[in-house]
């Protein structure tokens, strides 16, 4: 089955009271799309990268009182999980759809991400990047940083944060609010999932 797009009520099941009516929702509407792009997207992510990547979409097995504000589909290079690892994500908030890199903070790859940001090399890659692009270091808050509205002293004290901060992540990549017609365009959207994750693959190189 080909990937359709996200629709307008795909983006309402966050309005759903409750853990268990909302993940009721959320398993029904969203996950198997997440599940579809995943798959589509993965020979792509894997020959970018060089090296075999795998699907991993989120279950959210954790929760146990509060129902997630977000979900999302992860690529990375290990089949059992990819919170260890630099990885990409494509999700979702009740307010926007989002396609990143990311290294949260249970990776110790932060440290290496770092001192490469702290680099020559890493200040001219992450200036090269689109202003359009978008910087967060909670992927839990859908709050973020503009691209265009980064100086040098913002990378310097994200790196600094990275490596001396336990809990600390970085994100970067493109949102695109709820409503946009690319959303429901399913060639399409894989069409600027594609040139993302293109433009995010300095990033990940920089993490290793």
């Amino acid at each position: 089955m080909p990937f359709a797009g996200f629709n307008a009520q795909d983006f309402e099941v966050f309005n759903v009271e409750g853990l268990e009516p909302r993940m009721e929702v959320l398993i029904e509407r969203v996950r198997p799309k997440l599940e579809i792009l995943g798959s589509e997207i993965v020979p792509f992510l894997s020959a970018l990268c060089g090296e075999e990547m795998f699907v991993h979409v989120a279950k959210h097995a954790r929760r146990t009182v509060n129902p997630p504000n977000d979900t999302w589909v992860a690529w990375a290079a290990n089949k059992r999980g990819y919170k260890a690892l630099p990885h990409f994500q494509v999700g979702m908030f009740g307010t926007h759809l989002f396609i990143i890199f990311a290294i949260i903070y249970e990776s110790t790859n932060k440290s290496v991400f770092a001192e490469h940001l702290e680099g020559k090399k890493g200040i001219a890659a992450v200036k090269k990047l689109p202003k359009t692009f978008y910087w967060s270091m909670d992927h839990m808050d859908p709050g973020f940083t503009p691209q265009s509205e980064m100086k040098a002293a913002d990378f310097a004290k994200m790196a600094e944060k990275l490596k001396n901060v336990k809990k600390s992540e970085v994100l970067c990549g493109l949102r695109i609010e709820k409503g946009d017609p690319v959303l429901e365009e399913g060639d399409q959207l894989v069409s600027v999932i594609h040139s993302t994750f293109e433009q995010l693959l300095p990033l990940y190189k920089m993490a290793f």
